[in-house]
């Protein structure tokens, strides 16, 4: 096994240490790679070049520096994905985004992914609806 170093805020810790008591694991970093085998694990449905329409949510920091550019460009790139957004304020710092895409898997989800990775993006999901063959359910990325 190897030992890895990585920066958390507070919140995010507390949450950690939270879930670590409600679960019963013997520490952190039991409960982190059970979090990490999940998210990793999660196999991909789909074909990437198949129609799909999502759902793409996130909650972000507004003070993080040039993230709602960042954000701004992403979707300006994609333009073609975004069939409509709404933008909630949640408090002085935080803001909430849910887009309705509509495009293949594979650019949803890779808008999804890039969009989830940005500093300061704090939390988002992806629920991907794949339109051709209605047995491949639902998909989260």
């Amino acid at each position: 096994m190897q030992r890895v170093t990585i920066s958390l805020d507070e919140a995010l810790l507390a949450a950690i240490d939270e879930r670590v008591g409600l679960h019963g694991y013997q520490g952190r970093s039991e409960a982190i790679r059970d979090l990490l085998r999940t998210g990793l694990l999660e196999p991909e449905q789909g074909d990437p070049d198949g129609s799909c329409v999502a759902t793409l949510s996130y909650v972000y920091d507004h003070g993080t520096r040039e993230l709602s550019k960042r954000l701004n460009t992403a979707f300006h790139e994609h333009h073609d994905l975004t069939l409509s957004t709404l933008h909630v304020h949640l408090d002085q710092g935080k803001c909430m985004e849910v887009s309705v895409l509509k495009g293949t898997v594979g650019e949803v989800s890779e808008l999804a992914r890039h969009v989830m990775a940005e500093r300061g993006v704090r939390h988002g999901n992806a629920q991907i609806i794949p339109l051709d063959g209605a047995a491949q359910g639902f998909k989260n990325a």
